[in-house]
């Protein structure tokens, strides 16, 4: 039998099932770029690493680094499909790896646990294995460096402190979205129980930021610790840390047009593709005074999707010259404001959303006698978070509405609010016989 050149990846599966292959290719995949084929029955595979070369301290910012790169994919499927469940965004072709996030299809939805894009082409949306592999290469790659001393590994405070600081944002994202949990094949946890695992990174990552003297680690970490401590309930601790971020802070997703698949994947989806258009509810937004909303930039292209039936309304949020590049952001002063709203009464309260508003120049808010601040705040957050993937967490965490009925496609919006465990972590976890 004749055996040709390859380059197999090897396989993954969800959680824990990941394993140090993962972490393996996650090295190869930035220190080899080539396979050797210089006879028959020679074959190179350039995703395998032993094992043992782990243990090299010279590797560590390469395991860092992809680290890294494993969660900003995986944060840019997060904010598109969670755009696409929250209403912000509408399918605009036929594809049903795609559509099915907007009617939310619940069987559908467990056969879809999702993957980073191949291409700028692709339709596919779901969050759930990229983020938990984002969050198991994390963890890991922490665990491998802190091993380690000061002097085998160049700037490994900060290396620590950014590990731990995005792992913290794949548990908080996991908690506030998924019905259930699971953890390295583990048995069923609770929001409360992943929501403790995000904060106790988030502080982990405060402190390894101070022994780094890296602000802007430290200010990403308070903005994760008070955005869970708020989904925890825990308002005056929300509170203590959001006063607690700079301002003018802003932490983001990078991507880039080296490669398509470290594009962004929300510009290619909206702009690039128009295979989603901004929902009405968020076309032609404005302020009290009739201008039009600066937070929530959308152009009515005036032609309709591949779908022949959704007319193109794009986000002009995140299409920069920069393209497919565009950053997105995971933190910012202007969510830490919003949350210590959120978390505060009165005067304080107010004070926040204003210093929220006074960033796009747009009038401080003036409120009636007697309104619902906690309604303002919401609008607040729909607004300035706009694309951002907070409105699906606000909407789960605050009990609003989702869409029922018929969509304009016939399709009939299901009950789905949280998502279910995939079928493949149901049938591949000894702890869950299958359901």
């Amino acid at each position: 039998m004749r055996r040709t050149c390859s380059s197999a990846r090897p396989r993954t599966t969800i959680g824990t099932r990941i394993t140090r292959r993962a972490a393996a290719l996650g090295v190869a995949l930035l220190v080899t770029t080539t396979s050797a084929c210089d006879k028959l029955l020679s074959v190179e595979n350039p995703g395998r690493v032993p094992v043992d070369a782990l243990a090299e301290p010279a590797l560590m910012p390469a395991l860092h680094a992809a680290a890294i790169q494993s969660f900003q994919c995986a944060f840019a499927q997060w904010v598109a499909t969670a755009g696409m469940l929250a209403g912000e965004y509408w399918s605009a072709n036929g594809f049903v790896n795609n559509h099915i996030w907007e009617w939310r299809g619940v069987q559908e939805i467990r056969n879809e646990p999702g993957a980073c894009a191949a291409g700028r082409g692709s339709t596919n949306m779901g969050f759930y294995a990229p983020m938990q592999q984002a969050r198991y290469q994390l963890d890991d790659a922490h665990a491998r460096i802190s091993a380690f001393t000061d002097a085998q590994v160049a700037n490994r405070a900060r290396l620590l402190a950014e590990l731990r600081a995005y792992a913290g944002y794949t548990y908080v994202i996991l908690a506030e979205s998924m019905c259930e949990m699971t953890v390295n094949n583990g048995p069923r946890m609770t929001k409360a129980e992943v929501l403790a695992m995000a904060e106790s990174r988030f502080t982990e990552a405060i402190t390894a930021a101070g022994t780094a003297n890296d602000a802007s680690v430290r200010n990403m970490a308070y903005v994760g610790r008070a955005r869970t401590r708020l989904d925890a309930g825990n308002l005056p601790g929300a509170a203590a840390d959001a006063a607690l971020v700079t301002a003018g802070f802003v932490r983001n997703a990078e991507y880039s047009e080296t490669i398509q698949q470290r594009e962004n994947r929300l510009y290619n989806l909206s702009v690039r593709n128009d295979f989603v258009s901004v929902a009405p509810a968020y076309r032609g937004l404005t302020l009290a005074n009739g201008n039009a909303d600066p937070r929530v930039p959308v152009q009515n292209m005036n032609r309709v999707g591949p779908d022949n039936n959704t007319a193109i309304w794009q986000q002009r949020k995140f299409a920069a010259a920069a393209a497919g590049g565009t950053p997105l952001p995971i933190a910012s002063y202007a969510e830490a404001q919003l949350i210590l709203a959120e978390a505060t009464t009165g005067q304080a309260q107010l004070d926040a959303i204003n210093r929220v508003r006074a960033l796009s120049n747009i009038p401080a808010l003036v409120p009636p006698a007697g309104a619902d601040m906690n309604a303002i705040v919401l609008e607040e957050r729909r607004r300035q978070l706009f694309s951002e993937g907070h409105r699906y967490v606000d909407m789960l965490r605050k009990n609003l509405p989702f869409q029922t009925g018929v969509n304009r496609k016939g399709q009939t919006y299901s009950n789905l609010t949280c998502i279910p465990l995939p079928n493949v972590e149901i049938q591949n976890n000894p702890n869950f016989n299958g359901t």
